[in-house]
């Protein structure tokens, strides 16, 4: 049973009752299914409707719940052949960022993301997904390697943002998200990115200037945190919830703005709740973006690209 959110609490309780229920039923030879049929009709239907209409800043939970996918289980689910490349040939190898060659349904990719890890120690390993320096060095050297065998990239962006700490400002963080974004802009080969849970700020755009910007159904996206945009505005996190609002950082949102190309569904509840669901639509998704980009010659990628965020923030 998935971990509830703090707003999914009249779920857990019918959750509760129903394997409290079941529970009773085991011990003693007592027909408890028409009473478990019935509550658990209830809890999905409060499922349903919970999450068809989901605040800004609930979605934000979903995208920042810890049993969601991350990117080693979609590299399981998705793609053979996996071969990891460490390093960036300068400092060091960040375990934030991963990437390496791989094959996706018989096409030949470079693959990279971020990782957050999905328990105390591999969070920590992950440094929760934030990238420093030597992460978007190694990312840039990935997307050369692509470029210089002429390889479609994947990329799977799932961070908080780039890691704050003094060290990383000390290696160049600032020039190496920069040259990161510079390096996926500048790619004669197609790319995808996919936002899979949280999109946050350089760390996030830095893997995400792509010719296609896919978004799961409740991913986020935006420049900063909800309740780094709260500290900022209201110098308290707790209007984390109107800041959310506020920034538009929603998949649906960043749609209807033309920041992304393509809305992802996830399973009901969440990508949590139906990992393997989950992993396959992308799949799909990624599969559908590359070969709608495969009739295209290199300069025609690059004009694409270009267009793509030039085009961002205009008005009529």
């Amino acid at each position: 049973m998935p971990s509830f959110l703090d707003f999914e609490k009249p779920i857990a309780e019918l959750q509760t009752r129903i394997d409290e229920l079941r529970e009773t039923g085991n011990g003693g030879g007592i027909d408890i299914d028409a009473d478990v049929a019935r509550l658990q009709a209830k809890s999905d239907k409060l499922l349903r409707d919970t999450f068809a209409k989901l605040t800004p800043w609930q979605k934000t939970q979903v995208a920042r719940h810890p049993e969601r996918p991350h990117f080693k289980h979609y590299v399981a689910g998705l793609f053979d052949e996996f071969v990891p490349l460490a390093g960036d040939r300068a400092f060091g190898d960040d375990q934030a960022i991963l990437g390496g060659f791989a094959m996706f349904r018989g096409r030949r990719v470079m693959v990279l993301g971020h990782e957050k890890g999905d328990d105390t120690a591999s969070r920590l390993r992950h440094n929760f997904g934030m990238g420093k320096p030597e992460g978007y060095r190694k990312a840039i050297r990935l997307l050369e390697l692509a470029d210089r065998f002429g390889l479609p990239v994947v990329t799977l962006v799932d961070t908080s943002g780039a890691f704050p700490g003094i060290q990383a400002e000390e290696r160049g963080q600032a020039e190496a998200i920069a040259r990161s974004t510079e390096a996926c802009l500048a790619l004669e080969v197609p790319m995808v990115a996919a936002v899979v849970g949280e999109g946050g700020s350089g760390g996030a755009i830095a893997l995400a200037s792509g010719n296609r910007v896919l978004m799961f159904e409740h991913a986020v996206y935006s420049v900063i945190s909800p309740e780094g945009c709260a500290s900022i505005l209201w110098r308290t996190a707790d209007k984390a919830a109107d800041a959310a609002e506020a920034m538009k950082v929603t998949a649906q949102d960043l749609k209807a703005l033309g920041v992304i190309d393509a809305i992802v569904p996830e399973p009901l509840g969440g990508a949590h709740r139906d990992p393997a669901a989950a992993i396959g639509a992308l799949g799909d998704a990624i599969m559908a973006q590359l070969d709608s980009l495969s009739g295209m010659d290199q300069a025609a990628l690059k004009a694409d690209r270009r267009t793509k965020f030039l085009t961002m923030g205009r008005f009529a």
